[in-house]
């Protein structure tokens, strides 16, 4: 029996077909999306999909990310997307391709009662920003992309550290462990006290077979090895 988790565990996906087998995990409770796995699953039409996922899932959350970099377009589309379901979160990145922030935009979509979910967070500056651009009182969540920056080697133990202890001065606002790379993070994740932790598919999978002993790794790992020799029928001697 997979056993029960402090965190919150959303899916990291833009498959339909790949949601509908991870929400088999109860643990499973929402949903993340971006532009490049829209761009992976062969989504042509956004609004579509979304409105397929909201109906599909009306209880478990859903963050949907804004596609342009000019201010008056992204706020055309968070109030579209804002308007498809209670359920969805707008994704807004804390900065601009050019690398100019974009809290003032943040302030004023959160004004507007859009509830959010600041992403491509890197920096406790940018925590920072998010949080003071946030209304008082409404609910948001704010993505640190805690894989993406160890995959540059830059340590990233403080960084979630002090990320924890800002976000958890304010009762409305979720801290979300983004870019996961492996099981280990979700446990890393809680032990910290972020609140989310979003997971690909494939490390649901390996997740709801969490807590097996190591000597039973090791064994499932030599059966593994004998099925494929069995299979490919190779030979020493």
């Amino acid at each position: 029996m997979v056993e029960k988790f402090d965190i919150k565990i959303y899916s990291d996906s833009a498959s339909l077909e790949d949601m509908c087998k991870v929400v088999k995990n109860k643990f499973v409770s929402g949903f993340t999306t971006n532009p490049s796995l829209m761009k992976k699953a062969g989504i042509v039409d956004y609004v579509e999909f979304a409105k397929k996922v909201i109906k599909k899932f009306p209880d478990y959350a859903l963050s949907l990310e804004v596609l342009s970099n000019d201010q008056s377009l992204i706020i055309e589309e968070a109030r579209l997307l804002h308007s498809l379901g209670r359920n969805v979160y707008v994704k807004i990145p804390i900065v601009t391709v050019e690398g100019e922030s974009t809290a003032s935009l943040i302030h004023k979509l959160s004004s507007m009662g859009i509830a959010l979910n600041v992403t491509a967070v890197t920096t406790e500056r940018q925590v920072q920003e998010a949080i003071s651009a946030f209304v008082k009182g409404e609910t948001n969540i704010i993505s640190i992309f805690v894989g993406r920056i160890a995959d540059v080697g830059i340590e990233t133990m403080e960084f979630i550290r002090q990320s924890v202890e800002l976000t958890k001065k304010n009762a409305n606002i979720n801290l979300l462990w983004a870019s996961t790379r492996e099981v280990s993070n979700v446990y890393q994740a809680q032990k910290m006290g972020v609140d989310i932790i979003t997971v690909p598919p494939e490390i649901i999978k390996k997740l709801a077979l969490a807590k097996k002993t190591a000597h039973q790794i090791s064994i499932d790992t030599v059966r593994g090895f004998q099925k494929d020799i069995e299979a490919s029928k190779l030979k020493i001697i």
